[in-house]
């Protein structure tokens, strides 16, 4: 027999106003996809994941808040990391499936240490 391999979806109970919670469009795993970018820059700095009270703690406390699928617990950017992400605005795409927050980030974005999670990765293309 094969076991379930799915991701727990986190909890479904948050204080996230319904009217905006009626406007996205969730993962099997109730997650929405959020694109962190720098808000002067325009640089794209990583991508997290976020259910209903992650984008409600990312909209009431001016940092931003992720739902870990591989902890399967919710994680403040730069608790432990001192990298912190100060929310200037977040944006829900035409779709309702996935979130732009532009953010003040302190210090590198990515847990290797890089400014961004795509510093360095470049893929190549043949067109």
């Amino acid at each position: 027999m094969a076991t379930d391999t799915t991701p727990q979806t986190p909890s479904p109970d948050s204080a996230l106003d319904p009217a905006v919670a009626a406007k996205l469009k969730r993962d099997g795993a109730g997650l929405v996809a959020a694109v962190i970018q720098q808000h002067d820059t325009g640089d794209v700095l990583m991508l997290g994941w976020m259910d209903d009270e992650a984008l409600h703690r990312t909209l009431t406390t001016g940092r931003v808040t992720f739902w870990s699928r591989s902890r399967q617990e919710y994680w403040r950017k730069g608790d432990t990391s001192g990298h912190v992400q100060y929310v200037k605005s977040v944006s829900l795409d035409c779709d309702g499936d996935a979130l732009l927050v532009q953010v003040d980030q302190v210090g590198a974005a990515c847990h290797t240490g890089t400014r961004t999670c795509f510093e360095g990765r470049g893929l190549p293309v043949s067109a």
